[in-house]
């Protein structure tokens, strides 16, 4: 039986999080914290996953409620489809667009500067004003999904994308940090922040449950991986890149690309064209749409970073899926505590200079 994308995406994070939990259980000795493991299924269209040490279960407990609760507050501030009640979000923002500015939460304004200053290192290949060329994108995807019949299938017009493609420049988005307001100047502009929501979210979580006290701990976001402190006994936390190439519904340490990869203090963020995807004439259309072309990019088969801020990385791995080789490159070399992996549509594996420094031993 065909899985859909969705159920795909589900297999790989459920199995991705069982590969985590045997990965974070390998300790060199006895520590002095017991080891515990939480799962969420409500947050960001997908599966959350914990390992942590603590003191008592009643720690634990503690600490794993109140980091559920920052990630559900992120995810409806973040929510481009779905309204809630008291809650002034990213599609309140898209609602009002050419209408007036928004009052938004401090949470949204610091996630859309990040977006903004990533627009600008990436050379616009990162761009969350591409919500209504993404948005046709979407409608197909799930409409494809829906039908029984491949053949069914269909691709957006060229026509149809460019006209889309007039109404996303970054300029038209105008933040006010006095006000703490957002405007669309564009009235047919909107947002688009799945390439940076979650990865910050995650990292203003993991950080608010560092301030709370927790000092071990693997958060998997869907498989955006941040990795807080070490293990009580000293040893690392460790991260795995999936083979793109012979990825599958299940993923396992045979599907692994690499050695581990030590994580401790640090994300692990991978963007890839295996797992959210349709087929139109037996080719594979993804998710990662190039701002330049208004197609899935045809660079990468999938791109990995590695650096200390989840939300950088989430950004990050977006911008260098979208771009050549050599340019990502130049990119990553000049960002300060940033590793990179990129796989190639010829089935090449390249690193950035430190990435080998990072491998498990």
């Amino acid at each position: 039986m065909k899985l859909t994308c969705a159920k795909r995406l589900l297999a790989a994070v459920l199995a991705g999080a069982l590969c985590l939990s045997l990965l974070a259980g390998c300790s060199a000795k006895k520590p002095t914290q017991e080891r515990y493991t939480a799962v969420f299924y409500d947050v960001f269209d997908t599966i959350t996953t914990v390992i942590a040490y603590c003191d008592s279960e009643d720690e634990f407990n503690a600490q794993m409620d109140a980091l559920h609760a920052d990630l559900v507050a992120y995810n409806q501030l973040y929510d481009i489809y779905n309204d809630y009640d008291g809650v002034t979000n990213v599609k309140t923002i898209n609602d009002n667009a050419g209408k007036a500015p928004v009052e938004v939460d401090d949470r949204i304004l610091s996630m859309l500067e990040l977006a903004d200053r990533m627009y600008q290192t990436t050379n616009g290949k990162l761009n969350i004003a591409m919500g209504s060329v993404l948005r046709i994108w979407h409608t197909y995807r799930e409409a494809a999904e829906a039908n029984e019949n491949e053949a069914d299938n269909k691709l957006p017009t060229t026509e149809e994308l460019e006209a889309a493609a007039q109404h996303c420049d970054i300029n038209d988005l105008v933040i006010d940090e006095d006000a703490k307001t957002v405007y669309l100047a564009d009235p047919e502009m909107s947002l688009d922040v799945g390439s940076v929501g979650k990865g910050y979210a995650t990292e203003m979580a993991c950080q608010a449950a560092e301030a709370r006290g927790l000092t071990s701990a693997l958060v998997s976001v869907g498989g955006n991986i941040r990795a807080i402190g070490t293990k009580p006994d000293g040893t690392q936390w460790t991260g795995g890149v999936e083979d793109p190439w012979n990825a599958s519904d299940y993923y396992t340490s045979d599907t692994m690309l690499t050695s581990p990869i030590n994580i401790s203090d640090m994300a692990l963020v991978t963007s890839g064209d295996y797992q959210r995807y349709y087929v139109v004439d037996g080719k594979r259309y993804h998710h990662l749409i190039d701002p330049d072309t208004l197609f899935p990019a045809a660079y990468f088969n999938s791109v990995t970073v590695l650096c200390s801020d989840s939300g950088l990385a989430d950004c990050l791995t977006t911008g260098l899926f979208c771009m050549p080789l050599e340019e990502g490159q130049k990119i990553v070399e000049s960002l300060d505590g940033v590793e990179a992996l990129w796989c190639t549509s010829d089935q090449q594996v390249v690193t950035s200079s430190g990435w080998d420094e990072y491998l498990k031993k």
